[in-house]
């Protein structure tokens, strides 16, 4: 027997629990791209809706596999039989796409959009009415007017954690305390606050401070209109755990943190005195009129 005939029988062998953990190593991509095809066993285990809980799909770099990867991504819905927990969608996905997903994933309790440029808070909203059992919610550079995104935070009371991370801005001109405030009013069991390149002030900052008394962690990196200093800095020091300040390090954060077309220099302060800035609620609408089809039976 060749070595290669010897090690294809020891992967035969294995326990199928510990196949499917291997297996679940992998991401989702290589999992319905390759992995499901290398012979029948693996592709049985592969419709193992265990191996569907968490399904995080990225693609940033390829815009041309932005259809494919809805595809898949229908596919891993329809294998998780209901029980998908965790969805993590990055540089791709339409509002088709995200009410195939709601439709069948009554369970979620993380939702994570990053980049995603072609879903609307319409539809995110509506989404929101389908899962109760939501506990932690991230929007990353998405095209949200700051009007949507209030809406889109008042309708999570509930939520534990939540990411809305933006580029920030160190014109004073753009400075606005909505989005703090309606965190404030609406997200009162929140644990974990993540408002990278937020335009709050102080005054947002103290009222996230005031109503969120479960607060542990908070993240106010890129935060520039935020002058943590004196009875404030102390406040936060003493009531929260994790704390990352305005000017902390962003090595670990993979996105720009800074919109230097909105930038200011208060070396020229005086010269734009008197001139109209670009609002940071300023954002490009996508759309497509092609509608998802079907996908429950693309890959079986």
């Amino acid at each position: 027997m060749s070595s290669m005939e010897e090690e294809s029988r020891n992967w035969h062998d294995m326990p199928r629990d510990v196949t499917l953990m291997i297996l679940m190593k992998l991401e989702a991509v290589e999992i319905l791209g390759t992995a499901q095809f290398v012979c029948k066993l693996w592709y049985n285990i592969c419709k193992d809706p265990s191996m569907w809980r968490t399904v995080v799909m990225h693609n940033l770099n390829e815009p041309e596999m932005a259809e494919k990867h809805e595809q898949m991504l229908c596919s891993a819905v329809d294998r998780s039989s209901g029980g998908l927990y965790n969805v993590d969608i990055e540089g791709f996905g339409r509002d088709e796409l995200i009410t195939y997903i709601i439709q069948r994933s009554s369970q979620l309790k993380h939702l994570r959009l990053a980049c995603c440029y072609s879903v609307s808070a319409a539809a995110l909203i509506e989404a929101f009415e389908k899962l109760p059992l939501l506990e932690e919610l991230e929007l990353t550079l998405c095209p949200f007017t700051g009007e949507q995104t209030i809406k889109i935070i008042h309708c999570c009371p509930t939520l534990r954690t939540f990411k809305l991370n933006e580029q920030g801005s160190r014109n004073p001109t753009l400075a606005c305390d909505d989005e703090a405030m309606a965190i404030a009013e609406s997200m009162p069991e929140l644990h974990h606050l993540q408002l990278i390149g937020n335009s709050m002030t102080n005054d947002g900052l103290k009222a996230i401070l005031d109503n969120c008394p479960h607060l542990q962690s908070l993240d106010l990196r890129a935060c520039f209109n935020v002058n943590l200093v004196g009875n404030l800095a102390k406040r936060c020091s003493e009531q929260i755990k994790d704390l990352r300040r305005p000017y902390d390090s962003t090595d670990d954060y993979m996105y720009l943190t800074t919109d230097y077309d909105s930038d200011f220099d208060e070396t020229y302060a005086d010269e734009y005195d008197d001139m109209d800035f670009v609002s940071d609620d300023d954002y490009y609408e996508f759309s497509d009129d092609n509608e998802l089809p079907d996908y429950a039976d693309i890959f079986d």
